[in-house]
């Protein structure tokens, strides 16, 4: 275990089924819920895992997502039937990490995925074929290269299908005698896989991003959707940054102290007041950028910061560091988000008497 735990501090970004193997192996302990068919953890210890608290060996378990837990149970709930699972939401919502720990929960292993792009094709749902098995012994069972979904049929374990309806409309569709027959002809040898129980697929997917292609009707029937929402109050957003900052800044071991609260509750408030088109008062409405100025971005643009301010500062984030990442993330189209990013600094920024710093920040970058 403990050479197992060294070799995960080394990586990057490890899963989620690495990195939480204690709480994991904890719940697992003190789990008493009846469990479907081929599940490590019971839907109560999912959601458990997922969303958090105190178990009682004292065990703290960390927040995975911070918003509705009825959202959480359904989505784990709907896991449990014949249907698949869509979480649907604007970019930044926590879709991918949702639904990374709940594969690692239910089946202890969240790497039966599939990437979704505008150039995904049939063999990456499907299978494909060993080249050189094929030239010298024809179609067999050995020439073939399962997909991480077809592995998941044969394993009884939870896919994943990231960014769905980027998948052209054509492969998409492939998923439909997976998810309603529960099976994959295979055609070449005569044969199908059927898939074992505790096999389910969780997809996520957007409506903002350009190249979105539409799900059939078919398809559509063949997922529950659960709309992740934007997290509701500053204090909420807050926090997740708060907290994912921590995590990937030591994972990136940036040599930086934390970022001051007080830089991420402003970084904060000009997010949601852009996305929204008002400020946090109410009292003036503001131009919105093209942007999608998620909470995923605000984490990223305090990382970046923190970079700044470790190699290129003393150490501590300031405004001149936050500014520089923020103005990027904010003007994506030049053409378009300029004016309006402008108007901001000119019309909010410059009248918050205590944002003087910030203000100063953005003019000499401006």
């Amino acid at each position: 275990m403990a050479k197992r735990k060294k070799a995960a501090e080394q990586l990057l970004r490890p899963h989620a089924e690495v990195l939480y193997a204690e709480e994991l192996k904890a719940l697992k302990k003190m789990d008493s819920y009846p469990k479907p068919h081929n599940w490590a953890l019971s839907p109560w210890a999912v959601v458990q895992f997922v969303m958090g608290g105190s178990l009682e060996d004292g065990t703290e378990i960390e927040p995975k997502y911070f918003g509705n837990r009825r959202l959480i149970e359904l989505a784990v709930a709907t896991l449990a039937t014949d249907r698949a699972l869509l979480l649907m939401g604007v970019p930044g919502t926590a879709k991918s990490w949702v639904s990374e720990n709940i594969a690692a929960a239910i089946s202890g292993s969240s790497t039966y995925l599939v990437q979704g792009t505008a150039g995904l094709g049939e063999e990456a749902m499907r299978y494909s074929w060993n080249y050189a098995q094929l030239l010298a012994k024809g179609p067999s069972a050995e020439a073939l290269v399962p997909s991480p979904l077809l592995r998941a049929m044969q394993d009884g374990a939870i896919a994943r299908l990231e960014e769905l309806t980027r998948v052209p409309a054509d492969v998409q569709d492939t998923l439909i005698t997976m998810l309603s027959e529960k099976l994959l002809p295979i055609p070449e040898l005569n044969t199908e896989v059927q898939a074992q129980k505790g096999f389910n697929l969780i997809a996520t997917a957007n409506d903002r991003d350009k190249g979105v292609n539409e799900l059939s009707s078919a398809l559509k029937r063949r997922f529950n959707t659960v709309v992740l929402p934007l997290p509701a109050s500053l204090e909420e957003e807050v926090k997740i940054v708060k907290m994912r900052v921590e995590k990937l800044g030591a994972a990136l071991e940036i040599p930086a102290k934390m970022a001051p609260l007080k830089e991420i509750e402003r970084l904060v408030t000009i997010f949601r007041e852009l996305r929204s088109g008002v400020t946090q008062d109410g009292r003036q409405k503001i131009k919105q950028p093209s942007s999608t100025l998620s909470t995923a971005e605000a984490i990223s643009v305090v990382n970046n910061g923190q970079a700044l301010a470790a190699h290129f500062g003393d150490g501590e984030l300031r405004a001149r560091d936050l500014a520089s990442s923020l103005i990027g993330a904010v003007v994506k189209d030049p053409s378009q988000d300029q004016e309006a990013w402008q108007e901001y600094v000119e019309t909010v920024v410059k009248e918050r008497k205590e944002w003087a710093d910030l203000y100063r920040a953005f003019k000499e970058l401006s």
